[in-house]
């Protein structure tokens, strides 16, 4: 067996930021600390901080009053905030600052008076909170068909954005159907797609076309995880997202085989190690890293937060 090891892959900017507030806070603070929604879509990130102390709320209610709480990296609504502050919390907003832009985004087109498309997933954390800074001015669509079904016509004052997750491809193909029925749409200079959600589907893109199975390191609620084995699956190969080396078949694998190995963006670098070893010890797999675009982007603490980092 022969593995094939992507470049990049893993933790991006906004979850390295987002884990490293968390311990940073934790060691300030002490427990309890709440975080409203998981702090990224990985169960083992999470069951991890769990185990620290950490607790995990989907309503703000459900922080006792004058307790610390920590947004997690998906973003969250102004009505988050001001709850929040109702209930007299220390909030700490570890926000992904791509996620922020799009935030940001939102508010600028509803203030000049723009409906806004957004491109997205029903329910998903950051579509919750993307929507919730403007909900009477945005619109979500989730495919092309939802596109069919708008209503609006070309004299209207049209937006769109994107939740930053989602496949390039896809999303393209549906800023495409939006601009042959509203000609007049405008969107942002710079894709709301994260850079690391395109490098990791460009690396499977490229790296899987030598590969007979694609292995994904993510959890099933992670977007970007579930669009790199998406991708794989189109391009014809096998492939299998799951959390840890816990969820390897046997069956899956010929002792010839070429394996690529992936990790979403939420997701650790120790399980993807952990699969590896598990292909050396069980096919004595030979191991080689490709890398298919280098990155060096990283975000600062939350602000709440920067002061206290000498504490690590």
């Amino acid at each position: 067996m022969h593995v094939i090891l992507a470049n990049p892959r893993g933790f991006c900017a906004g979850v390295n930021m987002a884990v490293d507030a968390l311990e940073t806070a934790l060691r300030a603070f002490g427990t309890p600390i709440y975080v409203y929604h998981e702090i990224v879509h990985n169960r083992p990130v999470v069951e991890r901080f769990k185990k620290m102390g950490v607790v995990f709320v989907d309503s703000i209610e459900d922080v006792p009053y004058g307790q610390t709480v920590m947004y997690s990296a998906h973003g969250i609504s102004p009505a988050i905030r001001e709850a929040s502050a109702r209930r007299n919390l220390r909030a700490i907003d570890a926000t992904c600052p791509l996620v922020t832009k799009v935030h940001m985004e939102a508010i600028r087109y509803a203030q000049e008076g723009y409906t806004i498309i957004l491109i997205g997933h029903e329910g998903h954390d950051e579509v919750v909170g993307t929507m919730g800074e403007a909900p009477h001015a945005i619109v979500l669509v989730e495919n092309e068909a939802d596109v069919e079904k708008l209503t609006f016509t070309q004299e209207d004052k049209l937006a769109y954005l994107t939740q930053t997750t989602l496949s390039v491809d896809e999303t393209e193909g549906i800023i495409a159907a939006l601009r042959r029925r509203y000609p007049q749409i405008v969107g942002p200079n710079k894709s709301d797609i994260c850079y690391a959600t395109q490098n990791r589907q460009e690396a499977v893109k490229d790296l899987s076309a030598e590969a007979r199975v694609v292995l994904v390191l993510g959890s099933q609620n992670s977007s970007n995880s579930a669009r790199l084995a998406e991708i794989a699956t189109q391009k014809g190969k096998e492939a299998h997202l799951i959390d840890s080396v816990a969820e390897l078949k046997p069956e899956w694998f010929r002792p010839d085989d070429i394996v690529l190995v992936t990790a979403g963006a939420s997701a650790p670098e120790e399980n993807v190690q952990q699969v590896v070893e598990y292909l050396r010890n069980h096919f004595a797999a030979t191991v080689e890293s490709r890398t298919v675009r280098e990155e060096n982007v990283s975000f600062p603490l939350p602000r709440e937060l920067r002061p206290l980092k000498v504490l690590k």
